[in-house]
């Protein structure tokens, strides 16, 4: 039975069981591959993305279970002109190896969609679930408060 899905704004005709993870329908698909396949049980973070507005984990995402749009990191921002959480991300140089930080990204812009101005509990609670090996946890936590302050006018 084919499926319809809606990602960063465009319509996709999905012919693949219902049980397929979303994220192998956005990597091999889709060829959208900035969603990270981590740890494959939704402990990691690396394949979050955006279903209605929130973050959820791709890899635990059934396709018969998308219910809204979806929007990976690849329809966050564009290279000519990046989110604001994508600008502070590479102004604090947030990444090390990278492999996070899609899912990182993609969690922070929700938790700031949800909170606009958070404190440093409230985004150690809303990143917790997004590990990152290179422990630029600071540097998340950073990049986070300068981007709420640029939404904030300031």
């Amino acid at each position: 039975m084919p499926y319809t899905i809606t990602v960063n704004g465009s319509r996709h005709e999905i012919d693949l069981p219902g049980d397929v993870p979303l994220l192998w329908v956005l990597r091999d698909q889709l060829g959208l591959t900035g969603t990270k396949y981590g740890c494959g049980v939704g402990a990691c973070g690396a394949c979050t993305v955006h279903l209605g507005g929130e973050a959820v984990r791709a890899c635990q995402l059934a396709l018969e279970d998308v219910d809204g749009p979806v929007t990976t990191i690849e329809g966050l921002g564009t290279p000519a002109a990046p989110a604001p959480i994508q600008q502070e991300w590479i102004r604090h140089q947030v990444a090390q190896c990278g492999y996070c930080q899609s899912g990182q990204i993609m969690q922070a812009a929700a938790l700031l969609a949800e909170n606009p101005a958070p404190d440093d509990a409230a985004i150690d609670a809303a990143m917790a679930g997004n590990l990152c090996r290179c422990g630029t946890y600071s540097r998340i936590r950073a990049a986070i408060h300068a981007a709420a302050r640029r939404a904030n006018g300031g």
